[in-house]
């Protein structure tokens, strides 16, 4: 499976994120937009108007957005390329089905990275026949994909996951006996809003659902670590050694502060925010 499959395409899209899902005013969005409503920035070519200035006019939420490729598929695959202003009778159905669609996608964004882990070679058939099982539901009619059961499908693929990232983080403390993490135990989900970690060694810790909001990571090394479900906003990864840390998403690095000097996984780009 290719990067480009699970990454948004804008170009291939009806600008579904923009329409199907809401949001509200605050220091992410500049006025508020209800469920199936476009956008007022969405033009007729299903392009952002103000693209290139989201920013700057208030918009920080849409630069960390990305639906992992699904908008494509509900687009083009789904609809068959039949969109919503020339078919309003199917609006309603496809603003639906676009966020299932996200989250189908997103799994099969992880269990792509999983499929590429060498330490994961042992369940390397479980993991194929996850990714093969989740890709086939991203196929179905509408109406099927609006039956599914999301959750419990997640807590199968969720449950692999946890596997990988416990061969990996293993493999990475039987090469180390202790790490520079201060006093404190890192557990899953722990709030760490706002922490003091600048250098700290955190190569192989499970930081899953961590809270990271504003923290401080400048020059530490996360190497190694889960990093799935952490919310990085506005964390300090200047100088920062991500290389290896599995379950990273563009999403979180675009949500966080980072410079030249972050060092990112090879599939993961420097937002440009961080360079102005």
């Amino acid at each position: 499976m290719t990067d480009q499959y699970l990454s948004a395409d804008c170009e291939n899209c009806f600008g579904l994120c923009c329409v199907a899902l809401s949001f509200a005013a605050s220091s992410d969005f500049a006025f508020d937009k209800g469920e199936g409503i476009p956008c007022r920035n969405l033009q007729t070519d299903y392009r952002c108007g103000i693209h290139k200035n989201l920013r700057i006019n208030g918009f920080r939420g849409c630069t960390v957005y990305d639906c992992f490729g699904a908008g494509q598929k509900v687009s083009k695959v789904t609809y068959n390329g039949n969109d919503w202003r020339k078919s309003p009778e199917t609006a309603k159905e496809m603003f639906s089905v676009y966020p299932i669609m996200q989250q189908l996608h997103e799994m099969l964004y992880y269990l792509n990275e999983a499929l590429s882990l060498e330490d994961a070679r042992s369940i390397y058939k479980d993991l194929v026949q996850a990714f093969q099982e989740t890709e086939h539901l991203t196929y179905l009619s509408p109406d099927s994909i609006l039956a599914l059961d999301v959750p419990s499908h997640r807590d199968k693929v969720n449950g692999l996951l946890k596997k990988t990232s416990e061969l990996v983080l293993t493999k990475v403390k039987s090469k180390k006996n202790h790490r520079n993490m201060g006093k404190r135990k890192i557990n899953r989900g722990r709030d760490l809003i706002g922490a003091n970690l600048r250098g700290a060694n955190l190569r192989g810790v499970n930081l899953r659902g961590a809270l990271l909001i504003a923290s401080d990571l400048r020059d530490s090394d996360l190497r190694e670590t889960d990093l799935i479900g952490a919310d990085l906003r506005d964390a300090d990864l200047r100088g920062a050694n991500l290389k290896g840390s599995i379950f990273l998403t563009q999403v979180q690095v675009n949500s966080a502060n980072g410079d030249i000097h972050t060092k990112l996984p090879p599939s993961l780009s420097i937002p440009r925010h961080w360079l102005v």
